[in-house]
């Protein structure tokens, strides 16, 4: 599974960004789709994350009411809509997937895209 993260950019806090990531190769190999990010200095953290399939989501405390996650599955992209950015979203934000159901911990994906940076300015 290849995955191609786009959608990063500069914003003003308060505003919208929305995030995608296609899905390429044995995309039927995976089941669980999650969003990670990156801060300068930080470890990387879980954002949120949901099964292909549907039924099944989780997202970190600190973007619940915020960023939504949701999926094409007939363009085998996935989208995290990110509403009253902040300047701690600051981030690389980086897919991933995994053929299980999906998880909070990075350690469980197999696949991960490049990244895409998110700068939000106060």
């Amino acid at each position: 599974v290849q995955l191609q993260a786009s959608g990063g950019g500069l914003v003003q806090a308060g505003g919208s960004l929305r995030l995608s990531c296609a899905a390429s190769g044995r995309t039927f190999s995976s089941n669980g789709i999650g969003w990670f990010r990156q801060a300068p200095g930080k470890e990387r953290e879980f954002v949120y994350a949901i099964s292909w399939s549907g039924g099944i989501s989780y997202s970190a405390d600190s973007v619940k009411g915020r960023f939504t996650m949701s999926r094409d599955n007939a363009k085998n992209t996935v989208y995290l809509l990110m509403n009253d950015l902040k300047p701690e979203d600051t981030a690389v934000y980086y897919c991933a997937a995994r053929a299980r159901y999906p998880s909070t911990y990075e350690r469980d994906y197999d696949y991960w895209g490049q990244g895409t940076l998110v700068t939000v300015s106060s």
